[in-house]
């Protein structure tokens, strides 16, 4: 009975590592992506700004009635995580 409860805690451990290396690439993923979406908006709001610029420089109307709409900052809603199926041993606590 003793061999068996170390197993299935050998088991316990090696799952929880494995969910907790997930967990860390997740959000090392989202990390990226926020930089990623932060430099694009950088980006865009520079073209924006030479577009502006140029068509200044060459008397031309705006192509719009002079309002950019600029898109709100909302935050993203998280996602869901997915379930993550238990290892063998493991005991579903919900």
């Amino acid at each position: 009975m003793k061999v068996k409860k170390q197993k299935v805690r050998a088991n316990h451990v090696e799952c929880h590592q494995k969910f907790q290396a997930r967990i860390h690439e997740a959000k090392d993923s989202m990390q990226a992506q926020h930089l990623l979406i932060e430099a694009l908006v950088d980006e865009k709001d520079s073209l924006l700004q030479t577009i502006h610029g140029l068509q200044e420089a060459n008397n031309d109307p705006a192509p719009f009635d002079g309002d950019w709409e600029e898109e709100s900052e909302e935050e993203p809603e998280e996602e869901e995580i997915e379930d993550i199926p238990l290892c063998e041993g493991e005991i579903d606590d919900e």
